[in-house]
């Protein structure tokens, strides 16, 4: 897919304590129907530029017409900006006109690189979930890194001897971070997604 940034403004304009944040939109559209998604997508994209704290928007177009998903990055300068936008009455009114367009929708927010294997999938009657807590972040990251490095230490380390130090660490961090980010930590945020969001859990529970 090829990334389109439709517009973006100075991230200087904004205060400094300020922490950005990023709505990641994933959308899947009826093949028949990608001609009026996106006549609907840049109209949008174009409103949400009236939005207090909007920095940019970029869409990832699919290369295959055939499966025919799309992302859409929104970026805003705090999570308050971005929640007032998402429930304003203009966002409602153009998901509304939305309907029939897309099969299937699912938004994520992401603050720091670290949420992107912590977001929770929001939902369209809550689409900005909260992150969570710092501690279980922390527990989840010694869960995931710890046997990972056990496993570098064993495997890849005496093939590594060779090798100055620094290139041995490079290799051995290359290694952890490419299982970390997958599959061992998508795994494993959602075996524990019961723990990780129990409010999310309990209303899925209730649904059923």
């Amino acid at each position: 897919m090829r990334a389109i940034t439709l517009v973006c403004m100075p991230v200087s304009r904004f205060p400094p304590s300020s922490e950005p944040i990023t709505l990641v939109i994933s959308e899947r559209i009826d093949p028949e129907k990608m001609d009026e998604y996106e006549t609907w997508a840049t109209g949008i994209n174009q409103a949400v530029q009236l939005a207090e704290g909007f920095i940019g928007v970029e869409v990832l177009r699919p290369r295959d017409n055939a499966y025919a998903d799309y992302v859409v990055i929104v970026r805003f300068d705090s999570y308050d900006h971005l929640r007032r936008w998402v429930t304003s009455p203009l966002y409602k009114q153009w998901i509304e006109k939305s309907q029939g367009l897309i099969a299937r929708r699912s938004l994520r927010h992401m603050t720091t690189g670290m949420d992107i294997w912590f977001g929770d999938p929001a939902s369209s009657s809550n689409p900005c979930p909260s992150s969570p807590p710092y501690y279980k972040k922390v527990i989840l990251g010694v869960l995931a890194v710890y046997p990972l490095i056990v496993l570098s230490n064993r495997l890849i380390s005496p093939f590594l001897e060779p090798l100055p130090p620094f290139l041995s660490l490079l290799v051995s961090v290359i290694f952890v971070s490419a299982l970390l980010t997958y599959p061992v930590m998508p795994a494993i945020t959602s075996v524990l997604n019961f723990w990780l969001y129990p409010s999310s859990s309990k209303r899925r529970s209730d649904r059923q």
